[in-house]
């Protein structure tokens, strides 16, 4: 099994996005070859919005995919660290350094994001990242 962190905007593409894009970030969400790996932070990043406007067949989509989720990373020092690390030498946002500090902490075989392939967050060494950026 690909043990594969999927970024926040795979779940909201694979919920909410047109077929050109949701269509990939399903098949991501779905293969049965990788064990999915979430963490705190894309609770945090996914959760709140459609919980405060009552969006609840979006909320239970992203319950679903947590639950199924082989693994959790949790929030703790070590990958506010890594994070820190990875964004001063990227020039990352805060929230996509926490993701991929993540998925180092966690030491996943993969990152699976949405971003395009030419934003900081795949150019990091550190763990394989993935775009499924429609081209």
């Amino acid at each position: 099994m690909k043990r594969t962190y999927i970024d926040a905007n795979v779940l909201i593409a694979a919920f909410q996005g047109d077929e050109s894009i949701s269509r990939p970030a399903m098949e991501v969400l779905t293969d049965p070859e990788r064990a999915l790996v979430v963490s705190d932070y894309l609770r945090l990043e996914v959760l709140p919005k459609p919980t405060f406007h009552k969006r609840e067949e979006e909320i239970e989509f992203m319950k679903s995919v947590f639950d199924s989720a082989s693994e959790t990373i949790p929030s703790f020092p070590q990958v506010t660290a890594q994070a820190l690390q990875l964004a001063s030498e990227y020039d990352m946002t805060p929230v996509d350094a926490l993701h991929v500090g993540a998925a180092v902490i966690g030491k996943v075989d993969e990152l699976v994001t949405m971003e395009k392939p030419t934003k900081p967050m795949c150019r990091v060494k550190a763990v394989t990242v993935t775009s499924l950026y429609p081209r």
